[in-house]
Parts: C-alpha cells; structure tokens; sequence
C-alpha cells in the first residue's frame, strides 16, 4: 500500500493587506491579505523549511527521495532539490529531481513518486512544492498571488492516507504563462482562461476519475484544487456536483494564490482535521491535469500527534508589511540607493569546503570540555584545547538568544540588518 505518511508546511511571516494595494494604486481594496516572502527568501528556502517541519524531530535517514515542485527555482541551470536535500541533511544517494513549468508540477510528482513506492525502487519519498510568483503591479494577480511552501512524504510503512486513484490528462492551451525573460506571469483573457482552459480540463480529468474508480462526488468528503480565485473555484466545485462543505478553505485571503503549493498546503491543512475513512480528492492544473484520490487510514491520528507547527501555526504567526512600498523593494520593483558598504561576494570553494557548517549547520563539540561551538575553530573557546573536535547537528535545537546588534550600514535591500548571537 503506498499514500502519504507525513506532511508539513511553510507560510512567510509577512503579509500584505489587500488594503495596501490598493491605497497605492486607487481602487477598491476588498478583505484579506496576502503572504509575501522575506527579502532573503525564495521558492528553495520556503520549500526547506516545510521539509523540515514535515521530519518535525526525524533525521529523515530513511528517506530515499527528494522532490522539489516549482514555476519559480531561483535557478535556470542548477537542480534546487539537491540543495534541499543537503540542507535538509538526508542521505548522500537519496535520489533528487525537480519538476517545474507547470502549475500542477506537485500533483505530477506525487504520481511519479508514488509509482517509485509501489514499483520498489524507493520506500519513502518527500515531495515539497514552493512558488514566489511576481504579477504585475496594479493587475489584479498582484493581489490574488501569495507565497507559500508545502510538501508530503510518500511511503509504504505508517500511511496516513493511502492512495485508491488517480488520473491524468494532457490539454494544450496558452491561457497562463512565463517565458524565460519575463519578470511577470502572464495571462490571455480571464473568461477564455477559466472557461474553456481551467473548468474544462478540470471536469473533464475528475470526471474521469470518477468513473474508472468508481467513486461519486457524494462519497468525496474534501475537494482540494489548484484554483486561480475563488470565484472559480466554486464554479468547478458545483460543476462536479460537490457541495459547499465538501471544499475547504483554499487560503485564498490569507495566505493567496500559491501557484505549485497550493494543492499540498490545502492537502496538508486537511490532514490536520481529517478523520479515518475520510475521502479526499486532490485535482493539480495546468496544460492539463491530475487528479488523485486519498483515503484516511487510523495511522492520522499518530500523524497528528507529532511535532510541527503545521498550517495552523504558520497562519497564527504573522506580521504586516506597513505599506506597498516595502513589499516593492522585497520584489525589486523600485530601484534604490546602493548600500554604503557592499556585500562581499560568495566564493564556491568556501562554500565547499564549509557546506556542513553553513547549509546543514553543524557545530563542534570540544571532546575535552564537552562545549558545543559554532563555527568551527581550531581552538575550544571553553578549555582551550586545540583541534579536538567532533560534529554536532544544531539545525533541530532550540536556542536562548545572547545579544543582538541593530546595522543600518550594511548591505541590505530591507534595512537595517540584525545581527544576533
């Protein structure tokens, strides 16, 4: 039996209130709020951190296989899951791959992920999706877009939520989308994008579904779609024949539209609630569609019980964006004076030579006194013996913090930067 076995979740702290956007650029501002990413994050840092709040206390040495789901990688040449995985600190030989250029990526990695577990050739594998989408400014996307990550572990042992179906199809349409050089999401007309592109293909894949596994939509207890907006959302929901209560909230005004993420952080938010015998559709979109069904197994309430801050906690754990102009400059899209002292550039072979340190963050522990230290130095800060270290790993450590420094000189696109020790 393959499904998943655990989930987790990443929301910025940040949010923009609809409000903010629309006191800089005229217009009615409607409720909700968006979740921006910090100035110093990405889709790779959103999707290691709902990774790790997936392992919670688990080193994830039994994991056999990373995959990362993104419209947005930081890199055109450069495969991000590895990076994760590193961070992450998994085996050297998990196997990693990264899915993107399209919205329904997370869906189609969880099929290929899933045909690994039940084929053999892997026992567990963390599938994690995180987008950053930019829309341009004043566009009605500018709103609707927010930043967010999520990921689920798939496996044989412990299933929380066992996979009985899935089904997928293919459809050509330009209705959304972003070349190489361009900065913004594009996007043809919204009634031809949602009518003959998302609805469409949307019915015709769980339609299909329906029928091979035999299902109804009255047996399905959670629908979980990549949806553009709301509005849509409902229409595709009705169209099927599912009922209000049977969608949950999609996080359309907290946290926004998440592009790759937001079948796996709705999924990941349903887990929190779900029950044993629950049935839970899960429909990703684009050039086509997947369309997977789940069953609860009695392993959730386990699940549950584990350590993670999860959806719920991420939406408690929140701060404003006081004005649109900050989140501009988060986004690069106002130009502004150079830092009077710059960066220093990052060299390779440093980061070579120091990625446990810096990606893993490992520390040292002095084998004469027993004090833990980081960075690595040649002399112990406690007994002052030299060179009589071994490694220690602090990424799942709580700590007390000492001092802090407040820079408003250094080279930050958001100042000032806090230095803390």
């Amino acid at each position: 039996m393959a499904g998943i076995t655990s989930f987790g979740a990443y929301i910025p702290y940040y949010r923009l209130a609809h409000k903010q956007i629309a006191a800089a650029w005229g217009g009615r501002a409607g409720d909700g709020e968006r979740a921006v990413a910090n100035v110093d994050e990405d889709s790779i840092t959103m999707a290691v951190e709902a990774v790790r709040d997936l392992l919670g206390n688990r080193e994830g040495r039994e994991i056999d296989g990373l995959v990362f789901a993104s419209t947005t990688s930081p890199f055109g040449e450069k495969q991000a899951s590895a990076l994760i995985a590193t961070v992450a600190d998994l085996r050297h030989d998990v196997r990693t791959a990264d899915y993107t250029g399209s919205l329904r990526a997370s869906t189609t990695a969880i099929r290929a992920a899933t045909d690994s577990v039940k084929a053999g050739s892997a026992s567990s594998v963390i599938i994690t999706a995180a987008d950053t989408r930019l829309a341009p400014p004043r566009s009605a996307n500018e709103r609707s877009f927010g930043d967010a990550a999520s990921a689920i572990e798939v496996g044989r042992d412990r299933v929380i939520a066992r996979l009985i179906g899935g089904h997928s199809t293919v459809d050509e349409i330009t209705d959304v989308w972003r070349r190489n050089d361009d900065q913004f999401v594009s996007g043809w007309e919204e009634r031809f994008s949602v009518t003959q592109g998302y609805q469409r293909v949307v019915r015709q894949a769980v339609g299909e579904l329906f029928e091979r596994s035999a299902t109804g939509p009255s047996e399905i207890s959670k629908a979980i779609f990549y949806a553009p907006d709301p509005g849509s959302l409902a229409a595709v929901a009705r169209s099927l024949g599912l009922k209000p209560e049977q969608v949950p909230d999609h996080l359309f005004n907290t946290v926004g539209n998440t592009g790759t993420a937001m079948p796996l952080l709705v999924l990941s938010s349903v887990l929190e609630e779900a029950q044993p015998g629950e049935k839970l559709l899960v429909v990703g979109y684009g050039s086509g569609a997947d369309a997977l069904l789940f069953e609860v197994t009695e392993e959730i309430e386990q699940a549950r019980a584990r350590a993670r801050r999860g959806v719920k906690g991420y939406l408690a754990s929140k701060g404003y964006l006081e004005n649109y102009e900050r989140y501009a400059r988060f986004r690069d899209l106002v130009e502004t004076e150079a830092a009077r002292r710059q960066a220093p550039s990052a060299s390779a072979p440093q980061m070579l030579r120091r990625r446990d340190e810096i990606y893993k963050f490992y520390g040292y522990r002095c084998l004469s006194c027993d004090k833990v230290q980081y960075p690595r130095q040649r002399v112990c800060i406690g007994c002052q013996t030299k060179d009589n270290f071994e490694s220690v790993r602090l990424s799942d450590k709580r700590a007390r913090l000492f001092t802090f420094t407040v820079d408003f000189l250094n080279a930050d696109p958001d100042p000032p930067t806090v230095m803390s020790v």
